[in-house]
């Protein structure tokens, strides 16, 4: 048995799980989140908690079991506090701006790099060099942090590039001179 699949998935007051044969409806104070259901696992509310078992034992189920369980834990705590990934641009000249729906992004390219803000998705600047990305969906803020940071991720020599806070940048000794 899944050591993740078997725990109960714990209900806020706040959150509210509607439950049909295809697809498992999440609502809470941040907003509403949608999600489509295999026929092979069994779920069941009670005492404000969420129990998922498996109908049949075969691998495909087996598979399912935890993955499930961790997709819809993480929905529930979306929706009652949202996730947050936080960048920081290291570097002389680096900065985020801001503008409308569009993040510009100078990086020590020729030119910004800019990204269009998803609508799920909030930007906070915290400072020309900080940004705080958050939203109810786990997988689209950590998809779009991820994508901000391969513009130009950190170096091991001098550590200039953008990082998540906290990141530890292991850095390399540069050649030695004569």
């Amino acid at each position: 048995m899944s050591r993740i699949g078997k725990k109960p998935i714990d209900l806020p007051e706040s959150v509210s799980i509607t439950l049909n044969e295809q697809k498992i409806i999440v609502k809470g104070n941040h907003g509403l989140m949608e999600l489509s259901l295999v026929d092979f696992l069994k779920f069941e509310i009670e005492n404000n908690k969420l129990y998922i078992s498996r109908k049949e034992e075969t691998a495909k189920a087996r598979e399912f079991h935890g993955l499930l369980r961790a997709i819809i834990q993480n929905m529930v705590l979306g929706v009652t506090k949202k996730f947050v990934k936080t960048l920081i641009a290291e570097g002389v000249g680096y900065k985020f701006q801001v503008e409308k729906k569009k993040l510009i992004i100078n990086v020590g390219f020729t030119h910004p790099v800019e990204f269009e803000i998803p609508e799920d998705i909030e930007i906070k600047l915290e400072s020309n060099i900080k940004i705080s990305i958050s939203g109810i969906s786990k997988e689209k803020v950590g998809f779009f942090a991820d994508k901000i940071r391969s513009t130009k991720p950190p170096e091991p020599y001098k550590g200039k590039g953008i990082l998540y806070q906290g990141e530890i940048v292991r850095r390399k000794a540069g050649k030695t001179g004569k």
